[in-house]
């Protein structure tokens, strides 16, 4: 073997090394800095998934275009299509989404439109309880809303509502839609906060979701406490309201 091929042949050997050497600091530091934090001044991120360490999904902070569809028993629905709004999912141990908090808002050609909610779901069915926000053209309201679900799973629901939407438009699609409303077991029961009209009020539903007793004080700073029948009608109101003419003159 020449001088020239020595030479060659020793400087692949101290390259191949190298590289070998390389490759293993690397490797090493991958794995040593794996267990350690990382620390950003700022980041710009379209979406944030927070996992479990076997992958399971616990967390998602999204903006509109990335925010993902509701989870139901493993399976992904359609159901945000043209509603999608920035904010974050929360995910339960069966990997459902189990609530979340949603806000958007915007001044288009004059109308203020906005709203955004916190919400938490009962097991296996939809938002139990929240914190939500809305305005529309000036109009506001604000506060703590609950909600009576049924035991069913809203897979069964999400399903029915899905063969509806795909029925065609018309008089039967529209009585589908309403008997599957009806039919639910879904009422609201509670209301505490500011109505559209800037009074404060608390609401007490009965299990069909009918208002039966509205405690309120008005814009005007004036307090009122009604209790309502099935129908809606008041059939006590404190302090009683004054009788009318009519009423007066009807009197002995």
């Amino acid at each position: 073997m020449d001088t020239k091929l020595r030479r060659d042949v020793q400087f692949l050997k101290i390259y191949a090394v190298a590289i070998t050497l390389l490759l293993a600091g690397f490797t090493l530091m991958a794995f040593t800095q794996g267990g350690r934090k990382t620390k950003f001044e700022e980041i710009d991120v379209e979406r944030i998934n927070l996992v479990e360490k076997d992958g399971a999904l616990k967390l998602v902070i999204s903006n509109k275009e990335r925010f993902p569809d509701p989870v139901i028993d493993g399976k992904s629905y359609p159901l945000r299509q043209g509603g999608k709004t920035a904010g974050m999912l929360f995910y339960n141990d069966e990997g459902d989404e189990c609530g979340g908090l949603s806000f958007g808002g915007q001044n288009k050609d004059g109308a203020r439109n906005a709203g955004a909610s916190l919400l938490f779901d009962q097991l296996n069915q939809d938002q139990t309880v929240g914190i939500s926000y809305s305005e529309d053209d000036g109009r506001r309201t604000a506060g703590l809303n609950v909600w009576d679900r049924p035991d069913t799973p809203i897979s069964e629901m999400v399903e029915k509502i899905q063969a509806v939407r795909k029925m065609p438009d018309g008089p039967e699609k529209t009585q589908a839609l309403q008997k599957l409303r009806e039919t639910s077991g879904v009422a609201q029961r509670v209301f505490v906060g500011k109505t559209r009209d800037k009074a404060s009020a608390l609401l007490l539903y009965d299990p069909q979701g009918r208002p039966r007793v509205l405690l309120i004080v008005d814009a005007q700073g004036q307090p009122k406490l009604e209790f309502l029948d099935e129908k809606g009608a008041v059939v006590q109101r404190l302090p009683a309201s004054s009788p009318t003419a009519e009423e007066k003159r009807a009197k002995p």
